[in-house]
């Protein structure tokens, strides 16, 4: 007996209707065919030449996106980025998994990476953010122990090597060390201290000069007084003090002299609040060389 062989016919039509054919070139695509179903089209991207299986229904009443051309630009964006695009998260839409410089691998929002990538904000690796928190806290003799437990994103908790108390300190007082050990550490009033005279000269051309107390005069000038790059700023001289409070004393009854000499020389607050992260005791450079003067008066016989 001979068999007669039939092919299955279609499960839904293969024609494809000239509007489709108008509408995908209108936006960016050709039809090559009819797939899986009566709903579906195979689209070629005319920009980068890969197909996609696309709904008949979002070609013609929206804008068809190209999944080859989006992940293309993810990639541009994590080149942008400093990174190395590594997949799209199949867990949530909105992240993919990026590869940093130094090797660790990375989940972030697409839209983050979009953004470094235009440079307003930048992507830094947690594992090795964390070391370099550790190193910085080791470096002053302490151990990083957990972010904040009262949840300030600007503070950690530490452990004191020394004499193992835990303390939560801003990161920047433990970039700079300016702090104290709660538990076994001179605070200020004991601890020795410094006057100091500092020239500013600010973006608007103004000059001013500053007379205040440090214990680290230096770290107070780079790291809490600047407020911007642009402002020229100097140490002029230092005096040594013994301790904290010794210096606060000496340096009021110095500004009280200088605000009964120099009434028309104090700065107005207006003048310097863009640049200099202070709010008072700031003068024009016309008393600079009185300050000094004081200063040097101090420095020799301890007179104030």
């Amino acid at each position: 007996m001979t068999h007669t062989s039939t092919a299955t016919p279609a499960k839904f039509p293969p024609t494809i209707h000239a509007r489709w054919r108008e509408t995908a070139a209108s936006k960016g695509f050709d039809i090559l065919k009819r797939i899986k179903d009566r709903y579906h089209l195979l689209l070629r991207c005319r920009i980068c030449r890969a197909t996609h299986m696309g709904k008949i229904f979002v070609l013609m009443n929206s804008q068809p996106q190209c999944p080859h051309c989006i992940e293309a630009r993810w990639q541009g964006d994590a080149e942008a980025a400093g990174l190395k695009w590594a997949g799209r998260d199949p867990q949530n839409r909105h992240y993919g998994f990026y590869i940093a410089d130094c090797g660790h691998r990375l989940r972030r929002q697409l839209e983050l990476i979009k953004r470094a990538a235009a440079g307003i904000c930048d992507v830094r690796c947690e594992t090795c953010h964390s070391r370099k928190e550790q190193e910085e806290a080791a470096a002053q003799g302490w151990e990083l122990i957990s972010p904040d437990p009262d949840g300030d994103p600007n503070y950690r908790l530490y452990r004191h090597l020394e004499c193992g108390r835990e303390q939560r300190v801003a990161r920047v007082n433990m970039q700079t060390g300016r702090f104290g050990c709660g538990g076994c550490g001179e605070n200020w009033p004991a601890a020795p201290s410094h006057l100091y005279a500092m020239r500013f000269k600010l973006p608007n051309g103004a000059q001013l000069v500053k007379l205040g107390f440090s214990r680290n005069p230096d770290s107070r000038l780079r790291h809490q007084l600047l407020k911007h790059r642009s402002v020229e700023a100097q140490i002029l001289k230092t005096v040594p003090m013994e301790t904290g409070q010794r210096a606060l004393q000496t340096e009021k009854r110095l500004h009280a002299r200088l605000k009964t000499a120099f009434s028309d020389s104090i700065a107005p607050p207006v003048l310097y609040a863009g640049s200099i992260n202070v709010r008072s005791e700031i003068y024009f450079a016309d008393v600079t060389a009185e300050i000094v003067r004081m200063l040097d008066e101090i420095a020799t016989d301890g007179a104030a």
